[in-house]
């Protein structure tokens, strides 16, 4: 092997090392601020169409479907009675369940 295609691999190699170190130090920052800036609960008797979409799983259809059953029929006493909107499942209540509350 000559010694420009040793040095060539030699510094390629560094290249990835280096590439991995850093993607690994940005991954865990990234996971260790989103633990730190966890955000309040969003109040499903209160919360606007945009608060609601930053629920898991909520875009824009479910949080008018939100909005027009708590219009339609009162106040939610739980998160469960999201089960009674339309869109949502049981799987998909579970995935937001420590992101909402029914506090008002």
């Amino acid at each position: 092997m000559s010694e420009a295609v040793l040095i060539t691999s030699i510094i390629n190699n560094l290249k990835g090392f280096i590439m991995k170190k850093l993607l690994l130090v940005l991954v865990s920052v990234l996971a260790f601020s989103t633990l730190s800036f966890a955000a309040d609960p969003v109040d499903l008797n209160t919360a606007t169409p945009e608060q609601l979409e930053t629920l898991a799983g909520v875009g824009p259809a479910k949080a008018k479907a939100i909005v027009d059953y708590r219009t339609e029929m009162g106040k939610f006493k739980t998160v469960d009675d999201l089960d009674n909107v339309k869109g949502f499942t049981k799987k998909g209540i579970d995935k937001l369940r420590d992101q909402a509350t029914v506090g008002s």
